[in-house]
């Protein structure tokens, strides 16, 4: 076999129809538009139009809010982090850091933040570096002989 010798498997590679070349390609004269009318012709956007009625979306009410602020947390539960350190993906001896939770793979990729959570249990002693920790995961982190460092989070004001 050569290299010259390779091809794609018959059928893998669709050649795009050619419109309006004819009748007798198939797709000739009117080119798959029908007759006549607004849809037939070029630069039409009528998604939403209902013939000059107030369209849907505008008869009814705005709702809801959206803070351009918030933040995206990657949610991490102790046990998710006791399972990675048993596979021996993560070092307990170092610090559980985001980049060291992506590289382990337990997250896919960073967001804004890691949040710890409670659930699940947790045996070994780590030092975890997040931007919140929920009650019960820095309690069981301290029971099992690790330590909680709060990043990047203001104290809340009085």
């Amino acid at each position: 076999m050569n290299l010259d010798d390779i091809r794609d498997n018959p059928g893998a590679r669709k050649k795009r129809m050619r419109v309006g070349r004819g009748i007798g390609s198939g797709k000739g004269k009117t080119g798959g538009r029908g007759v006549k009318g607004q849809k037939a012709r070029t630069g039409v956007a009528i998604k939403g139009f209902e013939g000059g009625q107030m369209p849907v979306h505008r008869r009814l009410p705005k709702r809801g809010f959206h803070n351009i602020f918030r933040l995206d947390y990657n949610e991490v539960s102790l046990g998710r982090i006791q399972t990675a350190i048993d596979a021996g993906k993560l070092d307990a001896a170092q610090p559980v850091t985001v980049e060291a939770l992506v590289a382990a793979g337990v997250l896919r990729r960073p967001k804004d933040g890691v949040r710890l959570l409670g659930s699940g249990e947790i045996k070994a002693g780590v030092t975890v570096e997040v931007a919140y920790a929920t009650a019960s995961a820095a309690e069981a982190i301290a029971q099992a002989g690790g330590k909680v460092i709060v990043i990047g989070a203001e104290a809340p004001s009085e």
